[in-house]
């Protein structure tokens, strides 16, 4: 067997909130109490991680615009039938509110029999009727709207689950019925999802559309810090050559709950025999011992005499896998902690899968979707007593230099790094960026460490109540526009999102050794903000860019900070801690320093360390073969930062100066140039 090359993982500790973790007296989650107060919007997104309770809160909310807010009825929309039962009847009054959640079983479409087309019947009489809620599949609804007409919903909720589904794409037709829904104007909305990335491939609304909404947001930082067991997650991505069936057991401790998802046939990482792949793992695993005869799980005896109980739910057979399927989703078993042991799946177990005792997603293969990596580790990210620790490894091929496809598996390395660096995003707390003025003091309710808040210097401030963070930037623009302050405070994931899987930029800033970083900080970040908020001005989208390049560098850096020694890779335990040893290791933080951060330095020096030499060499020939001239878009933003710097120096960048940026805004400025000789030639 070949040795497995491992990355360090991002690993957060979640402290504890007492304050949290209780409910309200209307028996509401903090995320639940969040939404809640926004429940007066027309149109509301909720965006938080799996297993946050979004559920209920769509009940609180739906409740109260049925009893005060004049609104007829309430069709909840799920995109398949197993995530109805999120929407069974809940006694919401035995915990403090006002009225019970109640859905007749006639009116819960996803548990009665008939097609999706069939059921428009069934909607077309709950909307002459006098009930109040009706749940079906997101199918079901597109068929209803498209014989009915968008007007037939006038003056109802329209609670959308799993709302990553929805696409502006014309073909899309839950997203182009949304867009006449908010065309119309006589319905309310609520979108609910856990993973909202609409850097995935499709936007999910148009522009025009996405600000009609309210968003509220709730972390992954906020719900795990509010939970009473867990309180660890790790995200770690490791390299392997050969087979992985041969390599898994160096990531798969058999004696964590692990979900595994081995990869599509279609990818580099299959053997391209998935039942043969199952199988091997379950010998590499024990010595089979039969099947178990009432749930159809495979029994497999470990070297130390345990029994594992293991759910194959790949295999083709599809009355065993529905067997398996049943045994897995039986309420009575619900809270038995050794009712299964280890799960393997392809497609199925993802989104809406819920069991709780997982500590362990392991996912075979590059993902291609972030919402797919969100939803994959929400299996993971339940609490149950016992559970205090929990994690999701990614296991991936190694770029073979002498396999033909090389660049292919060259770009899943890297956007499967992509992918790791935004999730160190999702679960990294919220920082509130502020700018550092002569007018700036400190906010009630902070701590900001030994001494206090520094007059004289920039400061991090945390509230452990709320769970925020506060970090002072001298130089930190301001978004001046509802907009753009909007973006700075709910979407800057979304910015960095698109920034990191922005191909040229993760090849430039790994395997570009003459990159200057302000070609990536100021004129590439600058470059997405501009194309994905066109109507900003150029101050907001300048406010806007500093906000994600601090984002981004800050929790870089954070890592860095923490690095053991140089030999031994850089493993956060305290994201915190190294955001605060960063910010005391420089005089003080300035958007001009943390500009000047190449974004995926750490993500290179963990590369280094973990892909082989020859390989590691193999992929920067190929990219540095392909890297490409200076473009008109980047010569252009270029000689935008020129003129700044004129306004700030009093002349014009150098061709030969000291400073590399200085030399490249002159060398944007000379491209220029050059162009519009040619263009008069």
């Amino acid at each position: 067997m070949n040795k497995a090359l491992s990355s360090p993982s991002i690993s957060v500790t979640y402290a504890p909130k007492a304050a949290s973790a209780q409910c309200n007296e209307l028996g509401m989650r903090a995320m639940q109490e969040r939404a809640y107060q926004k429940r007066g919007e027309p149109y509301l997104l909720i965006k938080s991680p799996p297993a946050s309770g979004k559920s209920r809160a769509l009940m609180f909310i739906a409740l109260d615009k049925l009893a005060n807010q004049g609104l007829k009825q309430a069709i909840i929309v799920v995109p398949e039938k197993s995530i109805g039962s999120s929407f069974n009847n809940e006694p919401l009054s035995d915990f403090g509110f006002w009225e019970d959640w109640v859905v007749l079983p006639k009116w819960n479409l996803c548990n009665s029999f008939g097609s999706d087309g069939g059921k428009v019947a069934s909607i077309k009489k709950f909307l002459a009727s006098d009930d109040k809620i009706l749940v079906c599949t997101h199918a079901s609804f597109r068929f209803a709207v498209d014989e009915l007409g968008v007007q037939a919903f006038d003056n109802r909720l329209i609670a959308i689950d799993e709302f990553h589904h929805v696409s502006a794409n014309p073909d899309n037709k839950l997203g182009a019925h949304l867009s006449d829904f908010m065309d119309r104007d006589k319905a309310h909305i609520v979108a609910m999802t856990g993973s909202y990335f609409r850097g995935d491939s499709e936007a999910v609304l148009h522009p025009e559309d996405e600000e009609k909404f309210e968003t509220v947001t709730y972390t992954y930082y906020e719900q795990i810090s509010e939970y009473e067991h867990l309180k660890q997650l790790d995200i770690g991505y490791y390299f392997y050559t050969g087979s992985y069936t041969d390599e898994i057991l160096k990531v798969l401790d058999c004696k964590e709950k692990t979900i595994i998802h081995i990869p599509n046939v279609n990818s580099r990482e299959s053997t391209k025999d998935k039942v043969r792949e199952v199988e091997h793992i379950i010998e590499e695993l024990g010595d089979w011992q039969g099947t178990d005869a009432d749930t159809g799980f495979q029994l497999v005896k470990t070297s130390d005499g345990r029994i594992l109980k293991i759910a194959d739910l790949v295999d083709d057979d599809s009355a065993k896998r529905d067997r398996v399927s049943s045994a897995l989703k039986d309420p009575a078993q619900k809270n038995n902690r050794d009712n299964v042991d280890i799960i393997i799946a392809l497609g199925m177990a993802k989104e809406g899968f819920d069991w709780i005792w997982c500590e362990h997603a392991l996912t075979v293969g590059y993902r291609s979707s972030l919402t797919e990596i969100v939803q994959i580790i929400g299996r993971a990210t339940r609490d149950a007593p016992g559970k205090t620790r929990t994690r999701f490894t990614n296991l991936i091929a190694e770029p073979d230099a002498s396999e033909e496809k090389v660049t292919e598996a060259i770009n899943d390395t890297l956007k499967a790094i992509a992918a790791s660096l935004l999730m160190e995003q999702v679960l990294a707390p919220r920082f509130e960026f502020r700018p550092k003025t002569i007018e700036s003091g400190p906010t009630e309710g902070f701590d900001y460490g030994e001494g206090g808040y520094d007059p004289e210097k920039t400061n991090i401030g945390i509230n452990e109540k709320t769970g925020q963070y506060q970090v002072e930037i001298k130089g930190l623009a301001v978004p001046k526009s509802v907009e753009a302050e909007k973006i700075c405070r709910e979407d800057i994931n979304e910015v960095i999102t698109a920034f990191v899987q922005d191909k040229s930029t993760i090849e430039r800033g790994m395997f570009d050794e003459e990159l200057v970083p302000e070609e990536l900080t100021q004129v590439r970040m600058g470059k997405i903000v501009k194309e994905r908020y066109p109507s900003l001005d150029d101050d907001d989208i300048e406010a806007v860019r500093q906000h994600a390049v601090a984002a981004i560098n800050i929790l870089q850096e954070a890592k860095k900070s923490l690095t053991k020694t140089d030999s031994e890779p850089s493993q956060n335990t305290a994201l915190i801690t190294g955001v605060r040893k960063f910010a005391m290791d420089v005089r003080e933080l300035d958007i001009d320093l943390i500009d000047k951060i190449n974004p995926f330095s750490e993500a290179y020096a963990i590369l280094a360390k973990t892909m082989d030499e020859e390989r590691l060499k193999r992929v920067a020939e190929v990219i540095a073969a392909k890297r490409i001239n200076l473009d008109l878009d980047e010569a252009r933003e270029l000689a935008k930062r020129a003129v700044l710097f004129k306004t700030e120096m009093g002349r014009l960048p150098s061709l030969t100066a000291a400073d590399p940026w200085e030399q490249k805004m002159a060398e944007g400025v000379a491209f220029l140039q050059r162009k519009a000789k040619e263009s008069k030639g």
